[in-house]
């Protein structure tokens, strides 16, 4: 007996492959076939207890119920507990394969339309013939899955090539953040015949990865606990040039802009906001203390008592109403001014936020009168927008100000664009601009 286990998810891939030429007619056997897989060499919650050399009968009396009928008609819905009682949703979208339904049925319809997949999905997957099962064993047989040796079956020692699709389970990849490259990487990231297709390469400046690693697992120790305790955080701030002892709640990691951070809710170094981003590298130590500490901030022990400690679906909400990874830091109106080819190369057709939208001419002027209250500075504004042409690329955003990651991708698109809103960040701009001149004309 093979000491090989299939772990393969029904990914579409795999699908294809098991169904030997259209998937749109041999879907249903596709997936049978998967399942006949899991049968033979899945792992102990799957795999039946069926020696080598078996017949189909063999197989058919394992699997099923001892009632399941031993006829050549379809079964009829004889046991709720028999295999063949079970729907194809049922064998697909599960704890133990980790598929979620909409994801799955967009992948099969973007690679082959099927035709009343949902109404297919509802029906009893091994609600078939003998024929019919027959069939699936001599494909397996056909695939190299078994050897056939006059009419009884044998396992194989090495899985066939094929493609691979473990490891897919929906909750494994949602950290990524984002749905396009989740798909991506549910499809890809397994080997494809042998051959890895798919690479996904993150910058990462940081070279402490060891203080990194050690704090990573503190805090999954930490969050093993009931209840999860509060911390305290000796922290090394570049942005204030010292070094600040925070009393916080621990919430959650992040990886963004080539660097990890804590997510922390109580205290942060400048005693401006309760939220706060730390830099797991900047962090020197960490000491989980008691809820019944006194240096615990008001706020967080209010949460705690009222038992409604923070959680990452408030940074997510938060981070979807405003641009910028310091979902903490204020609001604000941005407008923007893309020279006109560089947008339609470089921004058009791509996303930034949910509030990055673009806007005509006019409204620019408009939310120039509404949003500058300075009349000399709205007059000014004005002005300069009459010499800007109707034809360039006008954005608005809602952004964090104040936000280091935001300030710097508006440095990577200068010279090709121009923010009008709001005024202090656009002297600051200016300001910029003419210490850079400086620079390269001293």
């Amino acid at each position: 007996m093979s000491e090989q286990i299939f772990t393969d998810v029904p990914q579409v891939e795999l699908l294809q492959w098991l169904a030997r030429g259209s998937l749109k007619q041999n879907l249903p056997r596709a997936l049978r076939l998967w399942v006949w897989l899991r049968s033979l060499y899945g792992d102990s919650q799957d795999r039946i207890l069926l020696d080598d050399g078996f017949s189909l009968a063999q197989w058919r009396d394992t699997f099923f119920t001892l009632t399941h009928p031993k006829g050549e008609a379809v079964p009829p819905l004889h046991n709720r507990s028999c295999p063949c009682a079970k729907t194809t949703a049922e064998w697909l979208f599960n704890q133990k394969t980790g598929l979620e339904r909409s994801q799955w049925l967009e992948s099969v319809q973007a690679h082959t339309p099927v035709p009343d997949l949902e109404k297919l999905l509802e029906q009893r997957l091994f609600g078939v013939t003998r024929r019919s099962l027959q069939a699936d064993l001599d494909i397996l047989a056909e695939l190299g899955w078994l050897e056939k040796h006059q009419q009884k079956y044998y396992r194989i020692k090495y899985f066939p090539a094929r493609p691979t699709t473990t490891k897919l389970h929906a909750h494994e990849l949602n950290f990524l953040n984002q749905e396009d490259l989740v798909a991506i990487a549910q499809n890809l990231s397994q080997e494809i015949c042998g051959v890895r297709r798919f690479f996904f390469k993150l910058d990462f400046v940081v070279t402490a990865t060891d203080e990194i690693e050690n704090w990573q697992h503190e805090l999954q120790r930490l969050w093993a606990k009931t209840p999860v305790p509060p911390i305290q955080i000796t922290y090394n701030s570049a942005r204030l040039k010292n070094i600040f002892l925070c009393t916080v709640y621990p919430v959650c990691i992040y990886y963004v802009q080539r660097a990890v951070y804590l997510c922390a809710f109580g205290e942060s170094p400048d005693l401006k906001t309760d939220w706060y981003n730390f830099r797991l590298d900047r962090i020197e130590n960490i000491n989980p203390i008691e809820w019944t500490h006194r240096d615990i901030p008001k706020n967080l022990i209010q949460r705690y008592h009222q038992r409604n400690l923070p959680t990452p679906d408030e940074i997510e909400m938060q981070m979807s109403l405003a641009w910028g990874f310091d979902f903490y830091l204020q609001s604000r109106l941005m407008l923007l001014r893309f020279d006109r080819d560089y947008h339609d190369r470089y921004i058009r057709r791509t996303f930034r936020h949910d509030t990055f939208k673009a806007i005509a001419y006019a409204q620019v002027k408009n939310l120039i009168k509404k949003h500058t209250p300075n009349p000399e500075q709205q007059e000014q504004l004005l002005k300069i927008l009459a010499h800007r042409s109707p034809d360039d690329a006008y954005y608005r955003v809602q952004y964090r100000h104040g936000d280091h990651n935001v300030i710097m991708r508006l440095r990577a698109w200068r010279p090709k664009v121009e923010v009008f809103l709001p005024w202090d960040m656009r002297q600051n701009i200016a300001r910029d601009v003419a210490r850079e001149f400086l620079i390269y004309n001293s």
